[in-house]
This record gives structure tokens, sequence and C-alpha cells, in this order.
């Protein structure tokens, strides 16, 4: 990968004659970063595509490319990518159900709006894959069709797909009512019994760790239980009845499901399992008394996901959140909290609670200012990116409470130049705020040059408009790739820099090239 042609192909202030200059010698990774430029002309992506043909699918996504750009035969993967967008021609559907290629009928079986011989053709297809593909995403009808197809692996399809009606999705995860699969991907390839190891020291092996089959296909089996306890549309009653089931990882999506009733609740919120009841605490469907019984779990996991639920009691949260680890995050049951509850917190006694509302960017003026003095340091930490602080009560935080808020009033959007470049002098925090202050939009050259001496800062730097482009050419040649990247896609970088490079570092051009 040449770092410096992939960096100048971002860079928004690349001239348009030099645009062209970079397609002409442009490799893959390069035409990657291309394709995401805005500023591209209908004969540049044309260009684009001619010289690289595999950005063409990107090029797709990106809405760059329409029907009258793509041939389906000498294009296919981009016809394909067209197709998944819901364009392209419906022959070019029924060309490519043809195609010799399994992977590429598998991505049109996941196409919407198929013409319907093309959907049974895919459903015929003697591929499974292709027709797991086509299950996924097929209709009520097709669907419940496929529930019944021989091959384990098209019900586990099935069994994931929203249109399957609710009967056959307990059916599918019951087993009762339906014939018996005959096959499976294990038995497919392997003699029965069998169990695949799961670190598989077979080249090419594409069967799942821990696959099985007895003659019973019981590890897809299990997918399919798996698969149907993650349908919202399998019947509440139906999904109930594995709240006892040997297998953790079946009892650990049951918890997770929206329509969790209390009585199953409470059941998985006991189980011997951390991550089950980790589930159940995230769970917004469950009650705050069953949050307040789990804020107490022994697994800092189970406590932090407690906290994490939008529905859990104030008192409760502020608990959890003194004696578990959550990071910076505006938790939210604060952001729901109404203008009495905000109130409530901010006059807590425990320094826990006005930490966590101080997080908030819409406080009204009067708490957000009476937090800005708060005499704790977490509070005004958390309080101190808030853009609607002024100059005056930035500094007097860091004033008060020194190198631990420098890094956040640093990423204060409304900190001054000035206060930067002085930051970047503060004591022995001063790291955390370089690499706030290298990407700051206020930052001025000096406090650039001293953000060059942290090795986030420097990346970070080596791509602000701010720095001069001497230094910028310098870093050109900087030793981390990430660095000279973001120096090559550096607006400031002069137009003349621009062109040179790209003719010092043109395939066939003799220079060395900088790999990851």
């Amino acid at each position: 990968m040449n770092h410096v042609l992939c960096g100048l192909a971002t860079n928004p202030a690349l001239p348009a004659e030099l645009v062209d200059r970079l397609i002409t010698v442009a490799d893959g990774d390069t035409a990657d970063e291309l394709a995401d430029r805005p500023d591209l002309s209908r004969s540049q992506v044309l260009a684009l595509v001619s010289r690289v043909p595999e950005c063409a699918v990107r090029l797709v996504h990106e809405g760059r490319l329409t029907e009258a750009d793509l041939d389906p035969v000498t294009r296919p993967d981009a016809a394909l990518a067209l197709l998944g967008e819901g364009g392209g021609d419906p022959r070019w559907a029924r060309l490519l159900a043809g195609d010799p290629d399994h992977a590429r009928r598998a991505k049109l079986a996941a196409c919407p709006d198929l013409p319907s011989d093309v959907v049974e053709a895919l459903a015929a297809d003697n591929d499974v894959r292709v027709v797991a593909e086509l299950a996924l995403c097929a209709s009520r009808e097709v669907a419940s069709r496929l529930a019944t197809h021989p091959h384990a692996e098209v019900r586990r399809a099935v069994a994931a797909n929203e249109a399957t009606p609710p009967p056959l999705l307990a059916a599918l995860l019951t087993g009762a009512g339906l014939p018996a699969a005959q096959r499976c991907l294990v038995c497919d390839q392997e003699a029965v019994p069998f169990a695949h190891h799961p670190e598989c020291p077979r080249p090419g092996c594409e069967l799942p760790p821990g696959a099985s089959c007895d003659g019973s296909h019981e590890s897809t089996v299990h997918d399919i239980q798996q698969a149907a306890l993650r349908n919202a549309a399998t019947p509440t009653e139906a999904a109930a009845g594995f709240a006892g089931h040997p297998s953790a990882l079946l009892r650990w999506t049951l918890a997770a499901r929206p329509d969790l009733t209390p009585e199953v609740g409470c059941l998985l919120a006991a189980d011997p399992v951390p991550g089950v009841r980790e589930e159940v605490a995230a769970n917004p469907v469950v009650d705050g008394t069953l949050l307040r019984s789990l804020s107490g779990d022994s697994s800092h996991e189970v406590r932090r996901a407690v906290a994490l639920n939008p529905g859990v009691p104030l008192d409760v949260l502020v608990q959890v959140a003194g004696n578990t680890g959550i990071g910076p995050t505006l938790l939210p049951r604060i952001a729901s909290a109404t203008a009495g509850e905000v109130a409530e917190l901010a006059r807590m006694s425990d320094p826990t609670g006005r930490m966590l509302l101080a997080r908030r960017r819409d406080l009204p003026a009067r708490i957000r200012d009476a937090l800005a003095a708060d005499p704790d340091a977490k509070v005004v930490k958390s309080l101190a990116a808030d853009p609607g602080l002024s100059e005056g009560q930035l500094r007097a935080m860091v004033d008060r409470h020194g190198s631990r808020v420098v890094a956040k009033v640093a990423a204060n959007p409304n900190a001054s130049a000035p206060l930067l470049e002085e930051l970047t002098r503060h004591g022995k925090a001063v790291r955390k705020a370089l690499r706030e202050i290298a990407r700051h939009p206020r930052a001025t050259a000096p406090a650039l040059l001293a953000c060059l001496a942290d090795e986030q800062g420097r990346r970070r730097a080596a791509g602000h408009p701010a720095l001069p482009p001497p230094v910028l050419l310098k870093l050109l040649d900087d030793a981390d790739w990430e660095v000279v990247e973001a120096a090559a896609g550096n607006p400031s970088l002069p137009a003349a820099a621009m062109a040179g490079l790209i003719n010092r570092h043109s395939p066939g051009a003799g220079s060395p090239l900088t790999h990851s």
C-alpha cells in the first residue's frame, strides 16, 4: 500500500487535474479512497472503474454508477451490487441466476424484489448455500415452503426470517409438527458421528467451530433454535419454554427478547451464567424492581448493564455508577431525565449523581454554571467539554483542578487558541490534552507543533490544516504510516507538492513505498 497516494486521494484540496493524474496511477487501495471523494465527476468515476474495475461495486454503493454504466456480463459483481440496492434491469437477475459461481447466485438471492421466476430458480438451486440465502429474506409464502426443506441449513435461515409465519417459527423452535431434516452442512461432507475441532488445522475447511452431527444434525438444530429465539416474530409462549434449557447460549438469546415476560425475566436473572444475567439487565423491558435486585450482582458486566438500562431507577443508577466503572458516557436514563429529576440530581450530596448529570449538554444555564463551579473534580471533568461554557469558566476549571480536567477542557469546541497553547504546557496530563488539541479546529501552529511529541497527537496533528507546510513536507517521510497518510491528506499541502508526490510515488517512478 502506498500511503502517500492513499492520503492524497482523500485530500479535499486535491485539484481536479491532479485527481485525474492520480486515477491513472491508482492501485486498489488508492482507488478505494478515491471512490469516497464527493467531488468526482462522472468522467472521473468511469475512468476510475476503467483503471481499477474492482472499485465498481464500491461506486455502486456510493450511488455513483447507474444501470446505464454497467454490463452484467463484464461487470457481474457491480450489477449484483446495483440489484442489491433495488436498481438494475430485471433481466440481469435472470442472467445471473445461471452464473456458475455459487457465491454470485447467493448474492443474487439476497437482492430485493426479484422476479418470481428467478425466486423459483434460486429456491431450487443445487447449492444449499444459495437456497439458504434466499430463505433469509424470502416472502412469507416462500419462507413457508422452505421451512420444510430437507436441509437443516435452509431451515436455520427460515428461522431468522421475520416474514416466516409465527406458527412455523414456533415449530422450527421446538421441532414439533415438522418432518425431520435429512441433511446438514456437517453430514454433507463428513461421515457421522463427527465433531468439528474448534481449532481445525485443515486448510480450506469451512465448517464452523464446534459443528457436529450424530445423524440428528444437532449443532444446526441448535442454530435453528437460536435463530428463532432471536426472531421477534417467534411467539412469546414458544420462546419462554427455553428459560430452563441446558444451553446457556439459548438462555442468553432468550434474555434479549423484546417480549421477555416478568416471570421469565426473574428466572433468567438468577441464571448461573453471568452473560445471561447481563442480557437481562440490559433488556429495556425489565422493570425497576428486577434491575434493583441485579444492581448488587457480583459481575461487573451485569452491574454495568443495569447502569446502561434506560429504565433503571435514578437512585439505583447513582449507586451502581458509584461502584462500577461505566466510562465517560451519557447514560440513557440521565439523557431522559425530566426537569424535576435534573434538579434532583444537581442537588445530590453524592457527587456521582452530579457527575452523571454533567455529561448532558442541554442543561439549564443555572444548573450548568453551578456544576462548572463544583468542588469535585469528577463533576467538572464531565462538564468541561460543554460548548456552553465561557472562556473564563474553562480557565477557572484548570486553575482549580489542574491536570484532572485539562484534557476535557482541551476538547471543548469553544476553547480559544491562546488557551489551547497554554494547555500544551500544562504538567503531567499534557499528553491526553495534546491528543484533543491536535484535532481542535482552533488549534494554532505552535500548539500543533507541541502535539507532534505525542504518538497519537502526531497522527492527528499531521492532518490539521493549521500545521505549517514545511512541517507537513517533513511528515511525509515519517516512520509512522498513519502520520504519512494524514499529512498527504492535509488540505494545506501546496498543490505543487501534491503534484510532485504523485510523480514521485507513481508505479515505476523508483520511489520506495511505505507499507503497513
